[in-house]
């Protein structure tokens, strides 16, 4: 899964809950919020003073390194 930062909040979490963890350690505490889930990731973050990409980043790795835990185990 490739992640961009014009996905919305709410399916980005729907595609895997623990990206929730990324999103709390890099200061968004709102993922929770019911707004949120029709933001962007760029809009979301720019409301939180985060560095877009860098967070995209952090999330297209998380999704890459559990497809590679998945094939290994395959």
């Amino acid at each position: 899964m490739q992640v961009t930062k014009d996905m919305l909040m709410g399916d980005l979490l729907r595609k895997d809950i623990n990206v929730a963890y990324i999103l709390m350690a890099s200061g968004m505490h709102c993922v929770g919020c019911p707004s949120s889930q029709m933001e962007s990731l760029e809009e979301a973050a720019a409301v939180h003073g985060i560095d877009c990409d860098k967070l995209v980043a952090a999330i297209n790795e998380f999704f890459a390194n559990k497809e590679a835990s998945a094939n290994a185990e395959a």
